[in-house]
């Protein structure tokens, strides 16, 4: 089987990466590979700490990609002879002060409901475990199994292993519309003009996906988030050993260490259509890190990044058929990474038509791309233009 792989981040090459595994010959095609939402992505694997009210079905899908982790990540880092900074270190999900910690009693006890391993200990306990870690913190949530890697050596290691020797044609070109025979999708037309057929395509380009002629319109939105990269002085590394998150003042925002040193900052996010980097929401991260891990403010910023993420009206990703020769694989949110093994597994398995009897109960429908009625979308659509239009006036 001949597929067309529309789009290069983390889902669309882990998807070529299964893809592959299944015997089909792959074309990947995307203008700048690997460096939309997945360069700015920190790569926690942590299907715990990310839980909250209403979302049981997220969690069933973050749990059982987080279980695919271990062996999809030793697969792609054994196939590519690469570091790919996985850690198994866990998480502490910090309280900046006694507000945010009754905020994060709450959300413990979502977490003890989806049948998550965690410890409520006090702020005392957690400099033990962290001693970066500010006085003022009032108390964490341990939470001993979580994961996490680097976005960026994994997405390098996929297409290093996707396109060596004889492997997957990458294509450096944008994808302007669907090729169509009556119902059903042929091919993609490219904006060189190029035509190129295929068995199968499966559109993996985040948001862009609206802006392919002939797809369908999805109701996706843009959520706008920066991202910072910090590097501690020598004597001062490693500043951190587990992933920390936290509340303060209300407010998320997580710091993640990588294991050459390197310190993630991030959790802004933003729906106002800016793609640039707003000087008031790096301090703010900056503001609410120190609030946690004080020694940041000794750091060097190495790279701040700006992506946009693909969120659906549920925040659930949208994965499925459309026509006899297309799927969807999009909508992923702030959850790319940690959903790569899933989405990407589901996503070829759908393409190429093989049984698929390793799902959740009822996780097929839960990210059916047409669990949306028409009037869902066109509402959703209006809503999102027209609070864009907002904030860009």
């Amino acid at each position: 089987m001949n597929v067309i792989v529309v789009g290069a981040g983390i889902i669309g090459l882990s998807t070529a990466r299964y893809l592959r595994r299944l015997g089909a010959e792959v074309t990947i095609i995307d203008p700048a590979p690997a460096l939309g939402a997945s360069h700015a992505a920190a790569g926690m694997i942590a299907p715990a700490a990310e839980v909250v009210w209403g979302q049981t079905p997220l969690y069933q899908l973050m749990q059982t990609s987080a279980q695919m982790y271990p062996e999809f990540a030793a697969e792609v880092a054994s196939a590519a002879a690469a570091d790919l900074g996985f850690t198994d270190a866990g998480t502490l999900v910090c309280a900046g002060d006694r507000a945010d910690l009754q905020a994060l009693r709450e959300l413990r006890e979502a977490q003890s409901q989806s049948g998550s391993a965690t410890e409520l200990i006090t702020g005392s306990a957690a400099r033990q475990l962290e001693p970066s870690l500010s006085p003022a913190v009032a108390g964490a949530v341990h939470i001993p199994g979580d994961r996490s890697v680097d976005p960026r050596r994994v997405s390098a290691a996929l297409l290093s292993v996707l396109t060596a020797g004889s492997g997957s044609l990458l294509i450096r070109q944008r994808v302007v519309g669907l090729l169509r025979d009556n119902d059903a999708t042929t091919g993609v037309e490219l904006s060189d003009g190029r035509r190129l057929a295929a068995d199968q395509v499966i559109i993996c380009a985040g948001s862009a996906v609206n802006e392919i002629a002939g797809a369908p319109q999805l109701p996706i939105r843009e959520v706008w988030g920066d991202v910072l990269r910090l590097r501690a002085p020598a004597e001062a590394t490693p500043l951190l050993t587990r992933t920390i998150r936290g509340l303060v003042n209300g407010r998320s925002v997580y710091l993640v260490p990588r294991t050459d040193g390197e310190i993630v900052l991030g959790a802004s996010s933003r729906e106002d259509g800016l793609s640039g980097t707003p000087a008031g929401a790096i301090h703010r991260l900056l503001a609410d890190g120190q609030r946690l891990v004080p020694g940041i403010l000794d750091a060097e910023i190495t790279d701040i990044t700006t992506r946009a993420r693909p969120g659906s009206p549920d925040d659930l990703p949208m994965i499925g058929r459309i026509d006899p020769g297309c799927v969807v694989s999009t909508g992923y949110f702030r959850h790319g990474i940690l959903l790569a093994p899933f989405g990407g597994r589901l996503g070829a398995e759908l393409t190429v038509g093989t049984v698929i009897d390793w799902l959740p109960e009822g996780a097929l429908e839960s990210v059916s791309p047409h669990r949306f009625t028409t009037e869902q979308t066109t509402a959703y659509t209006n809503h999102t233009t027209a609070h864009s239009m907002r904030s860009i006036s």
